[in-house]
């Protein structure tokens, strides 16, 4: 799983307008005010798996083979310090939709990226908007992607 983890990373952080890519382990929900992070970030956590048997290798441990279903939830945030309002200037509401623009980016990224040699293809299956009050916009993508021989 770590592979797969720093494969999805190192994807990500080939896009240059997001300045911290990095594990999710809570950056920007427990450290209010001050998050350890640089804006806009995008944070990666294996977010559930599902397994079935397929097999029985002698050779490997542990020699009960395994197919695996995982769901890989993307976070993608940015402090929102501008808007969008139609009266705002044109340079404002582009910074403003900036966030949106890099989703498309790490969409491009990833759908269709398998992490791994034993790994399905990336495939997003969820997008929702996460409610905050601390002026943070964040969204919350899931891929998902198949494992064999695990």
């Amino acid at each position: 799983m770590k592979s797969i983890l720093q494969n999805i990373q190192t994807r990500i952080a080939q896009i240059p307008e997001i300045k911290y890519v990095d594990e999710d382990w809570g950056q920007i929900d427990y450290y209010t005010p001050n998050m350890p992070v640089q804006w806009p970030c995008c944070l990666i956590d294996l977010n559930a798996g599902q397994f079935s048997n397929i097999s029985k290798d002698i050779t490997k441990h542990p020699r009960e083979r395994q197919n695996g279903i995982f769901s890989i939830k993307i976070t993608v945030a940015n402090m929102k310090l501008t808007n969008t309002s139609s009266k705002a200037p044109q340079t404002q509401k582009n910074n403003a939709w900036h966030l949106i623009d890099m989703i498309e980016k790490i969409h491009q990224q990833l759908h269709g990226f398998s992490p791994a040699d034993n790994c399905s293809k990336l495939v997003r299956t969820t997008f929702s908007r996460v409610m905050r009050d601390d002026g943070v916009q964040e969204y919350s993508i899931i891929y998902t992607f198949e494992a064999h021989n695990v």
